[in-house]
């Protein structure tokens, strides 16, 4: 069984992250499992948390949690032309101590979210460049820009566009196949 874990952008209960995360969950086939990973609960990353102050409990276990999935599906909406502040702290926070990351070799994939017609462009390629330097396989091609994200889900959060699914599907054959490539 590979280990798919979905990391949120927003923190929102009600987030179209979590919406369209969901709807994507249950097109990978069998054979593969996705959980979705909580990173709201991160302190602010610090690098005396690796010296004097020592490692927060809850950062090794993050860590740990990384470790131990096969692959990342990173589901985000656009903050300010790039990627929200809570999840570059969880990307900082598995990244130490420094050389011994545990995205190092992870494939991934992105999928950017916005209720406007730009569809999280600028948080797409930001989380690209930084995941480069982790050392991520991500899925180059499809790219997955969710704009008018709100005009594609119905009362209880499902995908009501049937070419945005089909998209979608075709995304997630595409990161499985980077997956088993990767593995």
């Amino acid at each position: 069984m590979m280990k798919v874990g979905i990391i949120l952008g927003s923190l929102r209960k009600e987030s179209f992250s979590k919406k369209v995360a969901s709807n994507v969950a249950s097109l990978f086939p069998k054979g593969f499992e996705t959980e979705f990973v909580e990173i709201g609960n991160l302190p602010l990353f610090n690098q005396d948390y690796e010296g004097d102050l020592g490692t927060p409990s809850i950062y090794t276990e993050f860590r740990n949690k990384i470790k131990g999935l096969d692959a990342v599906l990173f589901v985000t909406p656009e903050y300010n032309r790039s990627v929200p502040a809570v999840l570059k702290n969880a990307l900082d926070v598995a990244s130490r101590p420094y050389g011994e990351s545990a995205w190092s070799g992870k494939p991934a994939a992105i999928i950017s979210i916005s209720p406007g017609a730009l569809s999280g462009f600028g948080a797409n390629h930001h989380l690209r460049q930084i995941l480069a330097f982790l050392n991520m396989p991500v899925v180059q091609q499809p790219e997955a820009y969710i704009g008018n994200v709100h005009e594609l889900l119905d009362e209880e959060g499902k995908l009501t566009n049937e070419g945005t699914v089909q998209f979608l599907q075709t995304f997630v054959d595409t990161f499985v196949d980077l997956i088993q490539r990767n593995k």
